[in-house]
């Protein structure tokens, strides 16, 4: 007669969004500022220090196993509140299909935070593009630049003092952008 072996699957509690942020206030309780709860999606701003050790405690914890970054923004609230600005992380855990979002506050005074590439390392363009929309700098980033605009380019254009037409002179590169346009105009691209 053979002997069949049944393992059996570990067993995890899916936790709510609500138990995610009060594990991270029991861990981190002098970062945390603030829960909030705004139809069923979670956020826990926090301050910025200790974004890496947050970060690698949500990545890191077996119970938790935030994995996955599926977005990392920048966010600007001028003369709404202070500090001025956010780095929002959205969070995902593959294995327990939980989702939460840590927002991290940033002074417009001191416009800097460190990076978390070393824990999710998609967080690399994120964290450029933030850097290029809003001027916050990630310490320690392998390689902050700009990567929408032009190293020259002069302002954050998502930010809310960032005028609509957008800034007073023009781009010094613009002709010779426009010069390149019309030296492809003449390819037959479609062919």
């Amino acid at each position: 007669m053979a002997v069949i072996e049944v393992r059996m699957q570990p067993t995890y509690k899916r936790m709510e969004p609500l138990e995610i942020a009060e594990k991270i206030k029991e861990s981190f309780p002098m970062d945390v500022v603030e829960v909030t709860s705004f139809r069923d999606q979670v956020s826990i701003i926090v301050k910025k220090d200790n974004i890496v050790d947050i970060c690698r405690y949500l990545h890191d914890d077996p119970n938790l196993s935030f994995d996955h970054l599926q977005d990392l923004c920048g966010a600007d609230y001028l003369g709404k509140k202070e500090p001025r600005f956010e780095v929002v992380y959205n969070l995902y855990s593959i294995k327990y299909r939980n989702s939460i979002r840590v927002k991290a506050q940033v002074p417009e005074d001191d416009p800097r935070i460190r990076t978390v590439t070393s824990i999710w390392a998609g967080a690399n363009w994120h964290e450029r593009e933030c850097f290029d929309m809003f001027g916050i700098k990630f310490k320690g980033h392998p390689d902050l630049r700009r990567i929408l605009l032009p190293e020259d380019w002069e302002g954050y254009p998502l930010r809310k003092d960032y005028p609509l037409e957008g800034p007073e002179k023009e781009w010094s590169g613009f002709a010779d952008a426009i010069e390149t346009a019309k030296k492809y105009r003449e390819f037959d691209w479609e062919g």
